[in-house]
């Protein structure tokens, strides 16, 4: 064995290692080159980050955590959250002492898959979560924080899916236009200090700023950045993109509205030349989608709204030109004419890859509150959304393609209650909008997992509402594939194609 091949065996096995995937094993021969198909194995760790949720006093915020039954690696495992930040100031030394004993305290610990568990923060500094998983606990592991203000700027429903640490973020539809608060959380799980560009992009082409560029955050800390203090003028509708230089982050928009509410913006799906919106609710008062192409080339798409009975072109709206390197906005209205239904972008001609995000908004008036509809990939093997309550949750199924069948899980409730399944068809080109499945005698809240049967891809969201004085307080969060199964090569089919 030549010290080449010793070396690329080496790359592989540590890979495999940082990972945290189950063991490859080595084909056993078969074909031109002796190599297998990629297996499909559950992950044995996986790890989250939960955005600092608020400083308001007047903010109550709940953690729901779950990870379905399945095919987890192992008898054990564990699943907890802990504060991000755990880095000690120079005190004196019982006082790190008492610091650090706190700070290693978990805030929220899973003990078995198939049950939520729940954790709450009232009003005051809630810290950044770090989130790890690993052996049965970690396959398909999900994370949501929910806060509620009862006032204020920003005041209703803001949900957010706790998001893997990534490098590379698109969010269409930010804003820093009068009367709106935007703050992009950046958060480093790791041991080194990250370093991030952010990057907005307006009606006319990126804006000229170099406050945004090496943004430094500290190990086990979060940053929030302002996005008025990264932009010379106002700007209504805007594209960010967020870079780390090194290391990796955790990146979500807070949005806080001194009139419409707000909500967290997740970032849109990885540019691509298709896209499905899915979810948008029957009674929404106003839909502004927000599309972005971060290539060198203009994209024209054609705009469907795929509603209970079929795709229909919006009056007015039937093709959107977006030119490259520049953020488009346009106003649909109340598209849905209450009735559910979600968004389909396709390429007219040449396929462009392009990100986009929808802005809900419902109700009228003084009592206006929105949310926003991110681009999202397929459920794929499994979809998992964590907090649902007995009253409040919708879901939304959009088969894009061909019609599609999905199985739907209601899990058992964090203080009690029997899971509960039922199977789905959604037809394809349309919009299947239900009330979620509640699982019998349910106490506390619940999880539902979203999963192929048979047919074509199947696109989904899940709406939780919780009115308030008149507000149609509310939030979406997609639901792509929750991570529970990777493809892992086989060691010496990977060596030959580096070798290659």
């Amino acid at each position: 064995m030549n010290r080449t091949t010793q070396s690329l065996i080496a790359a592989a096995a540590a890979l495999a290692a940082v990972t945290g995937f189950a063991v490859t094993n080595a084909p056993d021969g078969g074909g031109d080159d002796g190599a297998k198909a990629a297996e499909r194995l559950p992950v044995e760790r996986t790890s989250l980050l939960c955005p600092v949720p608020s400083s308001s006093d007047l903010a109550e915020t709940s953690y729901t955590a779950f990870t379905p039954k399945g095919e987890g690696s192992g008898r054990t495992g564990k699943a907890e959250l802990m504060p991000a930040t755990r880095a000690l100031k120079v005190t004196p030394e019982d006082e790190a002492r008492k610091k650090k004993e706190e700070d290693d305290k978990p805030f929220l610990t899973s003990k078995a898959p198939g049950k939520p568990v729940t954790g709450e923060e009232t009003g005051g500094e809630s810290p950044a979560l770090l989130g790890t998983a690993d052996g049965r606990q970690a396959p398909g592991w999900t994370v949501q924080q929910t806060t509620k203000y009862a006032v204020g700027s920003g005041r209703g429903l803001q949900g957010a899916n706790c998001t893997a640490p990534d490098t590379d973020f698109w969010f269409p539809g930010a804003s820093t236009a009068k009367g709106r608060s935007d703050y992009v959380h950046l958060t480093n799980p790791d041991d080194s200090a990250a370093v991030v560009d952010v990057e907005l992009y307006g009606k006319d082409g990126a804006l000229k700023t170099e406050v945004g560029e090496a943004i430094q955050v500290q190990p086990h800390s979060s940053v929030p950045v302002l996005l008025s203090t990264l932009a010379a003028k106002e700007q209504t509708n805007l594209t960010m993109h967020v870079t780390a230089r090194s290391g990796r982050v955790a990146a979500a928009v807070q949005s806080s509205d001194d009139k419409l509410g707000g909500d967290w913006l997740p970032a849109s799906a990885d540019p691509a030349s298709r896209l499905v919106l899915p979810g948008i609710p029957k009674d929404a008062t106003s839909v502004r989608l927000v599309a972005f192409a971060p290539g060198t080339d203009d994209a024209d798409l054609k705009v469907q709204l795929a509603s209970p009975t079929g795709s229909i072109s919006p009056a007015g709206h039937a093709n959107l030109h977006v030119k490259s390197g520049m953020t488009t906005a346009v106003d649909l209205g109340d598209v849905t004419k209450g009735e559910a239904g979600s968004l389909i972008l396709t390429p007219t001609e040449e396929a462009t890859p392009v990100v986009a995000a929808l802005r809900v908004t419902r109700g009228k008036g003084a009592d206006q509150e929105t949310a926003f509809i991110p681009a999202t990939s397929a459920i794929g093997a499994r979809a998992t959304a964590a907090d649902n309550r007995a009253k409040g949750s919708t879901l939304s199924l959009v088969a894009p393609g061909e019609t599609g069948k999905v199985k739907v899980t209601a899990s058992e409730g964090s203080e009690g209650g029997s899971p509960t399944t039922k199977t789905y068809t959604v037809k394809g080109g349309t919009t299947l909008g239900i009330k979620a499945p509640v699982p019998s005698g349910l106490k506390g809240t619940y999880a539902l997992t979203v999963e192929p049967v048979s047919g074509g891809e199947v696109h989904a969201s899940r709406m939780l509402e919780d009115p308030e004085d008149g507000v149609p307080m509310f939030t979406v969060q997609t639901l792509p594939d929750d991570r529970g199964m990777v493809s892992v090569p086989h060691a010496e089919q990977d060596l030959k194609v580096l070798q290659k």
